[in-house]
């Protein structure tokens, strides 16, 4: 099982800059996907960007990302193969200049539901922070709507001492800049991220729930099934991508989520052993693990993008029959949610190509 990967379907060829004529195809599957949330990933070059996406959504190693050449055009990634993260992320080459007139930034910015600048934070990042601004104040003025999050990226090989003060000294920096601009009102939001650790994976969870209408709905249903199973934690997972659509209410430790990580990654490896890659991840999945501090992980099937994983104390776990009769009652819950937005899109679909059968010039432009 992975992502749909149109890359050699969507990567036709791209200029610099855009001219406000530009249009795409017309089909209603085309018009649907540029209905999705719009995730931009922008910053200079040899940021880190393309790894970001590789890692995260095409399962590449961190060492293979070494080998990537520079991007030299607008690279689009459809991910459309879960059940809540559905969405389109854009990688922007770092030479690209928002400036030019014959950039159209009504057509990128307009439908963009988050634009995560990435920063080097090995790297000098006054340059970085000066196209910061100038992309944050013309996307701003066309889509205020926007969530801007700001990556400070290879932080791997960083003293904790140097990475909080890169952090610090670029919020201040980044925020005064904005405030300088009249710009005081955009919140910023700022993740320490790395390709080697699952910080990337944390960052981007945070990213995309922001995206996720349903959010306030899981998360209560979590809450629900948590406070009366006696679970400390749960986690609703995207099988694929490992990243955490919703957690319950209390603080998020990282190493509890990168033991829940590797959870799913030891269950799929297993699963795969016997059974094909498209039956590794089933109804009938669900993995138990004791770690030798009395901490139970237990991991059951959702649907077949969905995973919930929790951790409990293994006293608790001997009203294993409780648990699993409620997350019966939390996936039904799930299924729920889940009908109404596909009834939802479904409409959309309907809506759109009554539109497109309707349109004298045939054609969708955004």
């Amino acid at each position: 099982m992975s992502y749909q990967d149109d890359d050699e379907e969507q990567m036709g060829p791209h200029s610099e800059s855009f001219p406000k004529d530009f249009g795409y195809g017309h089909s209603p599957r085309e018009a649907n996907l540029e209905s999705k949330p719009r995730i931009l990933l922008m910053g200079l070059r040899r940021s880190g960007k393309s790894s970001i996406q590789k890692v995260v959504f095409h399962k590449m190693s961190p060492n293979e990302t070494l080998f990537l050449p520079s991007t030299c055009e607008i690279v689009k990634d459809d991910i459309n193969n879960s059940s809540f993260v559905q969405f389109q992320i854009w990688d922007f080459p770092g030479q690209i200049d928002f400036i030019d007139p014959t950039f159209d930034s009504d057509m990128i910015f307009g439908g963009c539901g988050a634009l995560i600048f990435v920063i080097d934070a090995k790297d000098d990042y006054n340059e970085a922070l000066t196209k910061f601004k100038n992309t944050v104040t013309k996307a701003y003025k066309v889509n205020p709507r926007i969530k801007f999050e700001v990556f400070i990226h290879k932080v791997d090989g960083i003293s904790d001492d140097s990475k909080m003060e890169s952090q610090r000294d670029i919020h201040q920096r980044a925020t005064d800049d904005l405030s300088d601009a009249g710009l005081h009102q955009i919140r910023l939001s700022f993740h320490l991220t790395s390709i080697y650790d699952h910080s990337i994976f944390e960052a981007f969870s945070k990213v995309v729930q922001k995206l996720i209408p349903q959010l306030p709905t899981l998360e209560n249903l979590l809450n629900i099934f948590i406070s009366n199973s006696g679970i400390e934690k749960a986690f609703l997972f995207d099988v694929v991508s490992k990243i955490y659509i919703a957690t319950d209410c209390s603080p998020v430790d990282m190493q509890s989520y990168e033991l829940c990580c590797d959870m799913i990654d030891v269950a799929i490896d297993l699963s795969s052993i016997y059974s094909t890659e498209e039956e590794a991840f089933d109804n009938k999945t669900s993995s138990l693990i004791k770690l030798n501090n009395s901490t139970v992980l237990y991991l059951r099937e959702v649907n077949k993008f969905l995973a919930l994983v929790c951790i409990l104390r293994e006293e608790n776990f001997n009203k294993q029959g409780v648990i699993d009769y409620n997350f019966l009652c939390f996936r039904d819950a799930i299924g729920q949610v889940f009908e109404l937005k596909i009834r939802a899109t479904k409409h959309m679909d309907e809506d759109i190509e009554v539109s497109l059968m309707e349109s004298p010039n045939d054609s969708v432009v955004f």
